[in-house]
């Protein structure tokens, strides 16, 4: 068993399956966490945990880190050891991506709205459940696939809605932003990898000739969902001040049915809905008459599900 392995199992020895709500139930052969209980918090595979912890797996992903991390309770310094075993080590140089518990602790509590963190070159890292029923589940794309900027300028956008006025003001802001970020990394390779990347679009190759510098600070945001119609929302960024990670919150816009849609979707969560027949004796505002046909998988670290169609931008 390779060192990140060995550390794995031991993290998951050490943790009380009580404190995180697995009862003690049938006899233990070894304590902590099984298994497939910390595939369940960390929302990925027994078969991966299995691969990793016998160092089968050469470089799992930073955001499997981040999960593990969060389901074994680490401490950030532990959290820092445990990427620094995957090979994403700590380099101030290099974009920042590691999520530090208290940043963690300020999502749980914002559980009410749909929100999402992201590096400096808006690639998303973390999203609450509420996120997913509102935008469409990131896991049906690849990680790689998971960042604002290629989907404004090489994807589409099936649920957000923006005027022409919206769109080129939104552009032009996250443009200026990703500047921003090159001058703060110039060296990072994944930084220059993106610009090449996103390149490939005329409307990008004009603004980013421009050479604008600023910050992407908030939007409107007009969700058209497919089960409960169209949500209007406020986006709003708060940036991180050591290592520019990105919280988006989502907040209703006063004066209209958002706040009963956003009910609505966190008590069904990522599922697909179809209109009842009879009407229910009551319903959520923004949510006539549905019931759920068929859950649809999504997890902030699930591997990818085949391609489908979802939205997300900040």
């Amino acid at each position: 068993m390779d060192q990140l392995g060995a550390a794995l199992r031991a993290w998951r020895d050490r943790l009380d399956p009580a404190t995180v709500g697995f009862a003690h139930g049938s006899p233990r052969r070894v304590p902590g966490l099984r298994r497939a209980e910390l595939a369940t918090l960390a929302g990925i595979s027994v078969e991966y945990v299995v691969r990793l912890e016998q160092g089968r797996v050469a470089t799992p992903s930073a955001q499997v880190c981040s999960a593990l991390a969060r389901a074994l309770h680490l401490s950030d310094d532990e959290h820092a050891h445990l990427l620094r075993m995957a090979g994403h080590a700590a380099d101030p140089a290099r974009v920042p991506r590691m999520i530090p518990g208290s940043l963690y602790r300020i999502v749980d509590q914002l559980s009410g709205n749909p929100l999402a963190i992201y590096d400096a070159t808006w690639q998303l890292l973390h999203w609450n459940p509420l996120f997913a029923a509102t935008f469409g589940d990131p896991t049906v794309r690849g990680a790689g696939d998971r960042n604002v900027l290629v989907w404004q300028f090489l994807g589409e956008l099936p649920r957000v809605r923006q005027t022409a006025a919206e769109r080129a003001a939104f552009e032009e802001s996250l443009v200026a932003d990703l500047r921003a970020t090159t001058s703060r990394y110039p060296d990072d390779p994944d930084v220059a990898a993106l610009v090449s990347r996103l390149d490939l679009s005329p409307r990008f190759r004009e603004l980013w000739s421009r050479r604008a510098v600023g910050g992407h600070q908030s939007a409107h945001k007009l969700v058209r969902h497919p089960d409960v119609g169209d949500i209007v929302l406020n986006s709003d960024i708060l940036t991180t001040q050591d290592t520019n990670l990105r919280l988006v919150v989502y907040t209703p816009q006063p004066g209209t049915d958002a706040r009963g849609q956003l009910e609505l979707l966190a008590a069904i969560g990522v599922q697909r809905m179809s209109p009842q027949k009879s009407r229910p004796a009551s319903r959520p505002s923004g949510g006539a008459g549905y019931r759920v046909v068929r859950a649809v998988p999504g997890s902030p670290v699930a591997p990818p599900d085949p391609p489908g169609n979802p939205a997300w931008n900040a």
